[in-house]
């Protein structure tokens, strides 16, 4: 039986996916260039739309997209099938991963709707959650290896930039050689600017893990707060912001010509 509800979850999912990182890419380079902006979390963007008159309606919009995609990272639970079961499992765990993350984004995005703007930061959450684990048995393993773990993604999200497998997903045929060739160039660069934020952030987790200090953890507002306030601050802000807005525009892509 053909799954035909599948593809527009998909593509309903991945739009809005491209614009929560446009909002951190639009705003991380409004402080790059010194016209007001600042260096946020996908939450954090979100918030930043509560403020405006339309903005409730794009909260509610961007809402039903992460639960669009959340949705469909479940349905490929289920119905994506792999030859090898490591692959099969490996991906399971990754498909319910971010169905988690973006339940919670929707959450958010209703949260802020509804007017209920007193939510945290990225960092301050990674925080909280670093000092209660720390506290465990083996807490500083599992706060280093947590961090092994996010520069893991990182260095994937890197390999899969350089090797270009994700054009590999996409429906070539619908594209000319030219729109196929800038949508690649376009999430090379996404993908390393990824990588450069995971890496920072799983960085960062060791550092917290080694030092037994959970102020060391920061999430991707904490990352691009790091970038800004290093030598060449704005530049690398500046580059990494632009690799942000290049993801947006590979996720609209994949939004469009991604078989699914």
């Amino acid at each position: 039986m053909r799954n035909d509800w599948l593809p527009p979850l998909a593509r309903i999912g991945l739009v809005a996916k491209g614009a929560s990182f446009a909002l951190v890419g639009i705003l991380a380079l409004q402080l790059a260039v010194g016209h007001g902006g600042k260096s946020t979390s996908r939450e954090g963007a979100l918030a930043s739309l509560a403020d405006n008159g339309f903005g409730k309606w794009l909260l509610f919009a961007l809402a039903a997209g992460f639960a669009a995609y959340a949705l469909w990272r479940v349905a490929q639970v289920f119905f994506e099938r792999e030859e090898e079961d490591h692959k099969r499992w490996g991906k399971r765990i990754g498909y319910l991963a971010r169905a988690v993350i973006y339940t919670g984004l929707a959450y958010s995005a209703v949260k802020l709707a509804a007017g209920k703007t007193d939510t945290q930061s990225q960092t301050e959450r990674a925080r909280e959650a670093t000092a209660e684990v720390l506290d465990w048995p083996a807490g500083r393993w599992i706060v280093a290896i947590a961090g092994a773990c996010i520069i893991g993604a990182g260095v994937y999200n890197g390999y899969r930039g350089l090797s270009r497998k994700f054009a590999e997903r996409w429906n070539t045929g619908a594209m000319s050689a030219e729109v196929r060739r800038w949508a690649t160039r376009i999430g090379v660069a996404g993908l390393l600017a990824r990588l450069v934020v995971f890496g920072l952030i799983g960085v960062f987790a060791i550092r917290a893990a080694i030092k037994y200090d959970p102020k060391e953890a920061i999430g991707l507002d904490g990352a691009l707060q790091k970038l800004a306030h290093q030598s060449y601050g704005p530049w690398l802000l500046g580059l990494t912001a632009a690799g942000l807005l290049a993801y947006a525009a590979y996720c609209f892509a994949d939004a469009r010509y991604r078989r699914v």
